[in-house]
């Protein structure tokens, strides 16, 4: 082999060695992360809870709130807390649970006319009270845990009395919504349910015993008198920052998703459906014992007016516990002024008009107008055979209305501030803390993810 081709087998051997040690240079500097596992907590410094308060509950807006997850402001809180109890730090959590209760009662006061941001703390104080019972560590509580649910549960602390707090903030805002709810719906009931003429000309002619008075009827509406609120007006009102009782409902969703599906019975939604019910009821049963209500084509209108509000309830799920129930006054009340009025009916009738009381149906009775020359009034004799068969009724059911704190059969008005009292079953979350971060839209960069 000459000089020169020995010296270019030295070059290429020369870069070919330089060529492997680059590429195992280049394997060496090769770093590979894993892939980080947290542990369902959020850590904060003693001088940033003010912060946490004000952006996460004071002015936490619904609208940024529904981009994600149902009740993602109580999962913060609790992950917050969890923090707390792992370091011990005693006064911490104090501080920070009662600062998140008075921030909760805070805001719902200071927006006591906005319907979707009390919607909003109700489902997310309900989510943090069960959150807290979840990982409390009680065995009673743990039956739907994951095992790795069961492992995060608190170490250090007992919080039951705080969670007896949290369950009288998520009734007080309740009580709260509800009487938002009512002051919205109340002008319109009476209008829409007994003075809305869906069937042209029913109640067109007056009754035969109410010539000449004033009443609401087609009429009225075609000289431009504004004296009838229809039934459409309940259903499509303007008395809420939305255009009817279907976007309510979607508008107040996103927040209850947090409760509805979750609980068996009793969520919100029920109440509020059953609240719409009950007011319907006693603002109506006042009213049909007026003797300008008290005739047959009434009766009708009312009825078919009733039905188009079941059928919305039956439409958006939100009739089967209980609100038909506390619509059956009235519907009975209805059915009693169309009902044929003799002797042989005597038993039917009373049977008909279980939950009207004697007081009620007398009073209807008494009043009860004929709608043309053809009809007669309703006979004393007859009356006074309805009352006997009610005395009867009554005294066999004397003791278990007493027990139960029911109306006496004397009642006659009744209190339209009734209020159903609400209850909110224990269930557990599926959502793993550890997969929850925090939005940057909630402003809360100061909390460290552990």
């Amino acid at each position: 082999m000459s000089v020169s081709s020995e010296l270019a087998a030295e070059i290429a051997a020369e870069l070919e060695g330089e060529e492997s040690a680059a590429a195992a240079g280049d394997s060496i500097a090769t770093v590979i992360h894993r892939e980080r596992s947290y542990m369902g907590m959020l850590e904060y410094k003693k001088e940033d809870e003010g912060a946490l308060i004000k952006n996460l509950i004071l002015d936490l807006k619904p609208k940024v709130s529904t981009g994600h997850i149902p009740g993602l402001p109580a999962y913060i809180l609790f992950m917050c807390v969890r923090h707390t109890d792992y370091v011990n730090d005693d006064d911490k959590v104090k501080s920070l649970l009662t600062s998140t209760i008075n921030g909760i009662k805070k805001v719902v006061k200071r927006h006591s006319d906005d319907l979707e941001r009390i919607t909003m703390w109700l489902a997310n104080t309900c989510r943090l009270l069960h959150t807290l019972k979840q990982y409390s560590g009680e065995k009673q509580f743990q039956a739907e845990n994951t095992s790795k649910q069961t492992e995060q549960s608190l170490r250090n602390f007992d919080l039951s009395e705080y969670r007896q707090v949290f369950s009288d903030l998520a009734v007080w805002n309740y009580q709260a919504l509800m009487k938002l709810m009512e002051e919205l719906i109340q002008p319109s009931i009476v209008p829409a349910i007994l003075e809305h003429e869906a069937i042209a000309g029913l109640t067109a002619s007056k009754p035969s015993g109410l010539r000449g008075r004033a009443s609401s009827n087609a009429k009225d509406l075609e000289d431009g008198k504004d004296s009838q609120i229809s039934l459409d007006a309940l259903m499509r009102v303007e008395w809420i920052n939305c255009d009817n009782l279907v976007e309510l409902q979607f508008l107040m969703s996103d927040h209850l998703s947090t409760l509805i599906g979750l609980y068996l019975k009793n969520t919100p939604a029920d109440f509020w459906a059953l609240s719409l019910y009950t007011h319907t009821y006693l603002e109506c049963i006042d009213q049909v014992s007026k003797d300008d209500m008290c005739n047959w084509s009434k009766g009708m209108q009312i009825r078919y007016n009733l039905s188009h509000l079941e059928q919305w309830l039956r439409d958006n799920s939100l009739h089967e516990f209980g609100a038909q129930a506390a619509l059956e006054p009235i519907i009975q009340a209805s059915q009693l002024l169309q009902a044929r009025k003799t002797d042989s009916d005597v038993e039917s009738i009373c049977d008909m008009c279980s939950k009207l009381t004697t007081a009620q149906i007398v009073k209807i009775l008494n009043i009860y107008t004929p709608v043309d020359e053809f009809e007669e009034r309703v006979p004393i004799a007859f009356i006074r055979k309805i009352q006997a068969r009610l005395k009867t009724r009554d005294s066999q059911q004397a003791s278990s209305a007493s027990a139960a704190g029911a109306s006496s059969s004397a009642t006659l008005l009744l209190d339209t501030k009734y209020s159903y009292p609400v209850t909110f079953p224990f269930n557990p979350s599926s959502v793993a803390l550890e997969t929850i971060s925090v939005p940057e839209q909630l402003h809360l960069g100061f909390l460290i993810r552990h």
